[in-house]
């Protein structure tokens, strides 16, 4: 989130702002952080909620604020067809691996595991499967000798902060009726 802000301020995503930052915990630092920076944030919490009703709440939030772009980060929940159809083709996500290897939880300790020499992040459009949908961006990060889960995520999330950026700058470019048909 903060990259995308730094990005929009540098003006590498021409004609965007950052309506609105959502969580469903509380306490999370993203939601401090973009209060810093002026960011009005939501704490949209799904305890003891069903997940219709949690959802809902949010997309009623992101309809308000007239939300052309969803861009998720660390939200490590797949979304409900409902909440994929209000926003179709509208949202992306950052994956740390080159998706479709190492789909879901731990990818670069899955990375590692299978002896992979390259690794990388995905920038793609959200849909009802998991780490599923349409590539956007890919950004490639060698995997070196030594390394660990700590190191080659610490050389993912480099480059996760500069591809996000690059991607929502890309789908803003084209026409806003359908981004996923667009890339």
């Amino acid at each position: 989130m903060l990259a995308l802000h730094d990005a929009i301020r540098a003006g590498k995503i021409p004609n965007a702002e950052i309506v609105v930052v959502i969580s469903d915990k509380a306490d999370a630092r993203g939601l401090a952080l973009a209060q810093e920076r002026g960011i009005e944030t939501l704490a949209i919490e799904r305890k003891g909620r069903k997940r219709e009703e949690h959802e809902g709440e949010i997309v009623a939030a992101l309809q308000e604020r007239r939300v052309d772009l969803i861009c998720l980060a660390g939200y490590m929940r797949l979304l409900s067809p409902g909440f994929i159809d209000a926003f179709r083709g509208r949202i992306l996500n950052i994956h740390p691996s080159l998706l479709p290897s190492f789909p879901g939880l731990d990818a670069q300790r899955q990375a590692l595991e299978h002896g992979v020499k390259y690794s990388g992040c995905t920038v793609h459009f959200v849909d009802e499967t998991l780490d599923g949908g349409p590539i956007i961006a890919q950004r490639v990060v060698p995997v070196l000798a030594g390394d660990t889960v700590d190191s080659l995520s610490t050389r993912i999330l480099e480059q996760e902060h500069q591809l996000y950026a690059e991607a929502v700058a890309l789908v803003l470019s084209k026409p806003s009726t359908d981004y996923a048909d667009s890339v």
